[in-house]
């Protein structure tokens, strides 16, 4: 079946989640506000920029998750969910994920972000087939550090060729809507780019090669 493929932040969402996630521990005031809220924009605009250094921003990220138990990060989460991320998906994202769905497509999204933020998000989408970064966990608890390939740039090309060979799948019809020149690799590798609501070097890029310009919101 043809593959459907969906970059989350700022594409089916009209947010970026692990922006918010940081903002949202900010206002719960679980983390320094000063501190962690300049950071968490630092590495935000480096990432709009481009020059992100995902090692370096996962370990910021992900700290939080070392610091609670499993059931409190849970009811956070869902929290998190009711407050920040329902309100940030629109009836388009809604509709588009079912057209693919009536289409017999099979859906896939692939994120930079964290899997413990963005696994209940796909679950409220119902597409099954997240990948995502994913944090190591070591005796049940979470550390500061990348299991295996981080989600991101060209990792995202290498963690979906893995994924592809795992399902016995290929790229075929493929089609990846993205809002990011950091997805580029990708968009250059189906056979259907998207420019989703795209930032001004995806748009630029979009509009030279003839891609499709959609907007979500």
């Amino acid at each position: 079946m043809p593959l459907a493929i969906f970059d989350l932040d700022n594409t089916l969402l009209s947010c970026d989640s692990d922006f918010e996630w940081g903002q949202f521990l900010v206002k719960k005031k679980l983390v320094d506000a000063n501190e962690y809220d300049k950071a968490n924009q630092y590495f935000y605009n480096e990432y709009k920029k481009g020059t992100l250094d995902i090692a370096e921003f996962s370990a910021f990220s992900f700290k939080p998750l070392t610091e609670f138990d499993d059931a409190t990060l849970t009811t956070l989460h869902k929290q998190y969910m009711q407050e920040v991320i329902k309100p940030n998906i629109t009836s388009k994202s809604r509709a588009l994920i079912q057209r693919h769905k009536d289409k017999g497509d099979t859906l896939l999204i692939i994120t930079a972000t964290n899997s413990f933020i963005t696994r209940p998000i796909a679950t409220e989408l119902d597409i099954s087939n997240l990948l995502a970064t994913e944090p190591k966990v070591i005796d049940g608890r979470y550390t500061t550090q990348i299991d295996g390939i981080a989600c991101f740039q060209d990792g995202k090309v290498k963690r979906l060729e893995l994924w592809l060979k795992e399902h016995n799948q290929n790229l075929n019809d493929s089609i990846f809507y993205s809002d990011s020149h950091n997805d580029l690799s990708l968009l250059e590798k189906v056979d259907t780019a998207v420019a989703v609501d795209p930032d001004d070097t995806l748009r630029e890029i979009a509009l030279q090669r003839h891609w499709k310009i959609l907007t979500l919101r």
